[in-house]
């Protein structure tokens, strides 16, 4: 249930969504989601970095391994979602 709570919560699934492909700076993750305000983006960074899900690396953020293992957990769900999609 812990897992679901932290990707509940409003924004965390799309930074790691738009970290998916490489790090980003703070600038253009905030502009990659929606322009949300630093705070919000400064406490989301904090929760999934304390979760190990994200850390900050020369370049800016970027998903940790355990991230990036997460991310191709919910590739199932991607697909799935695609042909939902297409249902609807």
């Amino acid at each position: 249930m812990a897992v679901f709570d932290l990707l509940g919560r409003k924004w965390n699934m799309r930074i790691l969504w738009e970290l998916r492909t490489g790090p980003q700076t703070f600038r253009t993750l905030q502009e990659n989601c929606d322009n949300m305000s630093p705070s919000v983006l400064n406490n989301r960074i904090k929760q999934l970095a304390d979760a190990r899900l994200l850390a900050t690396s020369p370049t800016g953020y970027q998903l940790t391994e355990l991230g990036n293992t997460l991310m191709t957990t919910l590739d199932p769900l991607r697909a799935w979602a695609s042909v939902w999609e297409k249902q609807l």
